[in-house]
């Protein structure tokens, strides 16, 4: 465990939260160069080329196109991936043959 948390004392004097704002709420990205969204687009390009998904692009497209549906969780949707690129059922193809 960190040694700042393990020190970390309670203040003595009362205190409340005083705003909360969900995770979600951020404040509205800069504006991205033409090259920024060309690298951007490399990274997710090479990283579908050798089987890792983008968890958050699904989660925009949810939000964006299934709003009625909840989206699954990471761990569930890495699962789905993967079952979809290697099934686990006999006589399906695409099986991983080792």
């Amino acid at each position: 465990m960190s040694e700042a948390i393990l020190r970390w004392k309670k203040p003595h004097a009362g205190w409340q939260i005083q705003q909360c704002l969900p995770l979600a709420a951020r404040a509205p990205a800069a504006p991205r160069s033409r090259w920024q969204r060309l690298w951007q687009g490399l990274q997710q390009s090479f990283r579908l080329m050798v089987g890792v998904h983008d968890y958050q692009t699904y989660l925009k497209h949810m939000r964006e196109k299934h709003p009625e549906q909840t989206p699954m969780d990471e761990r569930a949707f890495h699962r789905y991936c993967l079952e979809a690129r290697f099934p686990s059922q006999a006589g399906k193809l695409g099986k991983c043959p080792c």
